[in-house]
């Protein structure tokens, strides 16, 4: 029987469970700058009431932490060893230091109590039913193409990141709760595009007719980030299935569904 209970998770919760997924944070820059102390409480106190949940009840508990945490790395691709390359004090701070205390908090709880933890740190994640002005590129470019407005690509154009497929994403999530590995493990697709490949892509796929311009960029945007998935390979015998080029028009049906716009014959 599924339940669905609406809960602020910097609230204590009072549940019986045997399993905590601890996906609770915005993920986009947009929202979680919007309201940065909020983002960094629900990372440092909505874990710690998960992590006093999972004590409380005996729980596994799996924390999806990011790719946010090596920040603008100086190593490439990044293995879990690397421990980043963070600003503590700027914009995006909120979100990547957040994440890092969050890893923290886990593994003090897995020593000190005994709690059975597992970390997953997530790259760029895509799908359907994401938040059609959610804010990050994949759903800007596939909501601006489909709307015939141009595909706004962040100067220099050059950094690169690398996109999953969110049935992908599951898949890593699950194998890695049900196994025996505490992490933190890397889950992401290795492919990586430039963000005016994947706006060349998209226009491509969805609409050839859109221009692609260059507009400013946010303050310490990462140059290049690629997930070295060695561990999950090893470990969870996991690696993505879906390429960028299948995953965009499935997203983009999706898209045209929830706005009403039919894809031209």
């Amino acid at each position: 029987r599924f339940e669905l209970i609406r809960h602020d998770v910097t609230e204590p919760l009072l549940i019986e469970v045997d399993q905590i997924y601890h996906l609770a944070c915005p993920a986009s820059p947009i929202f979680y700058k919007y309201n940065p102390v909020k983002t960094i409480k629900t990372n440092v106190i909505g874990t710690l009431n998960m992590l006093g949940l999972a004590k409380r009840v005996g729980a596994r508990i799996l924390l999806t932490s990011t790719s946010e945490v090596y920040g603008d790395p100086l190593i490439h691709p990044q293995t879990e060893s690397y421990w980043g390359n963070v600003n503590p004090i700027g914009v995006r701070s909120c979100y990547d230091e957040g994440k890092r205390v969050a890893e923290t908090l886990m593994f003090d709880y897995h020593r000190q109590h005994g709690i059975e933890i597992r970390i997953a740190r997530i790259f760029n994640t895509y799908g359907p039913r994401m938040n059609i002005d959610d804010g990050r590129v994949v759903s800007n470019f596939i909501a601006q193409a489909i709307r015939d407005d141009p595909l706004t690509v962040q100067a220099p154009g050059t950094q690169t990141r690398s996109f999953c497929y969110v049935s992908d994403m599951v898949d890593g999530l699950i194998r890695l709760m049900q196994g025996d590995n505490t992490g933190p493990i890397n889950i992401g697709n290795p492919g990586e595009f430039t963000m005016i490949e994947l706006a060349e892509n998209v226009k491509e796929l969805i609409n050839p007719k859109v221009e692609i311009i260059m507009v400013e960029n946010t303050p310490d945007d990462p140059r290049q980030r690629k997930p070295d998935i060695t561990k999950a390979k090893d470990l969870l015998g996991w690696e993505p299935k879906v390429k960028l080029r299948d995953g965009l028009p499935l997203m983009e049906d999706d898209f045209r569904t929830r706005l009403g716009v039919p894809k031209n014959k």
